[in-house]
């Protein structure tokens, strides 16, 4: 478990991306296979409970949509990016190895030449890993003002996805195995943090836990290609790890009594098993998914961001990321 002394989250915002693409559409692409495999169609919908997902129009990389995010999040925070002492990427997309996708954004938002940048890759749990980090460093006195950040693509490995599986040669189990590919969808999202004492009234952030179930590393294998998951033994890995992360923290944090719970955004059966299992209120944990689909590291800032107008001063929210991997990590904000 950790615990932050004076770390406040100043702005939390979300960027859109501009063309709806529906589960129909990737039904009719994909209507001669699904018929040769008797597969139905509507599975997107009635399954994981994607109706639509976003992708960025021709003339928008994802890198440009993380720099409008992290801009539009400064802007709102109200610090210059003089001030910024830090700025963390945690996009799982990537159009090269090296050198980092931060190394863009610290060009494109003008970030002085003191300010560390570096990527954090650690699949859907990224962007609570680097609250996480910049929290600490600011703690330790190290930095002043953060920026965490993240943009996702998936139109690409979509793309592949649907041409492989119309292929055919492609089996039922082929479907199954990369199914969860086309639930994914693009967006953006980042956060500014800095130090609650200088920021009275910012919503505070307290901290939370972390755990690790790594011997569930191979069912979710991911590539520019395609991306291949074992849905059952990630729902049941996962489940396990998020339900062990609560029960250790709950003595500590009594997050029972938490007034929001916003998850990483990943389909219903997902949802509905972690609601059910920790006996959270459906109520208060709100959903993206069906109209973003599953946008990464970007799916939990993305949701908090479309919830903060709705949330009142006090109120204690629980972002709760699960990663492949496996990760978890549980933070606390005091809105």
């Amino acid at each position: 478990m950790f615990e932050h002394r004076d770390v406040a989250l100043l702005a939390v915002t979300a960027v859109e991306a501009p063309v709806v693409m529906p589960s129909q559409r990737f039904d009719e692409q994909l209507a001669s296979t699904l018929k040769r495999l008797r597969l139905p169609k509507g599975l997107l919908r009635r399954v994981a409970g994607v109706t639509e997902r976003r992708w960025w129009d021709d003339g928008t990389t994802f890198d440009d949509a993380a720099t409008q995010a992290a801009a539009k999040a400064l802007a709102e925070s109200g610090v210059d990016p003089g001030e910024v002492g830090l700025l963390i990427n945690t996009s799982v997309t990537r159009t090269h190895l090296e050198p980092s996708v931060a190394s863009r954004i610290h060009d494109g938002l003008g970030l002085p030449s003191s300010a560390l940048n570096f990527d954090i890759t650690n699949a859907c749990l990224g962007f609570v890993n680097g609250l996480t980090l910049a929290a600490q460093l600011i703690d330790a006195g190290q930095i002043r003002y953060a920026v965490i950040v993240d943009g996702e693509d998936p139109r690409p490995t979509q793309e592949a996805t649907i041409r492989r599986l119309s292929h055919e040669d492609s089996t039922r189990d082929d479907f199954l195995r990369e199914f969860a590919t086309l639930t994914l969808g693009a967006g953006a999202a980042a956060a500014v943090l800095g130090p609650a004492s200088l920021h009275p009234g910012a919503h505070r952030v307290l901290g939370g836990v972390s755990r690790a179930a790594t011997q569930h590393h191979t069912l979710c294998v991911g590539g520019p290609d395609g991306m291949s998951t074992d849905p059952q033994g990630l729902l049941d890995g996962g489940l396990e790890l998020v339900v062990d992360a609560w029960n250790e923290a709950e003595p500590r944090w009594n997050w029972n009594a938490a007034d929001r719970f916003i998850t990483h955004q990943v389909s219903t059966v997902h949802t509905t098993s972690i609601v059910d299992a920790l006996g959270l209120d459906r109520r208060l944990v709100p959903t993206t998914y069906p109209r973003w689909g599953n946008v990464g590291p970007a799916s939990l800032p993305m949701t908090l961001a479309a919830e903060a107008d709705s949330l009142s001063a006090g109120d204690r929210v629980v972002c709760m990321g699960v990663g492949s991997g496996l990760n978890t990590a549980m933070t606390e904000i005091v809105w």
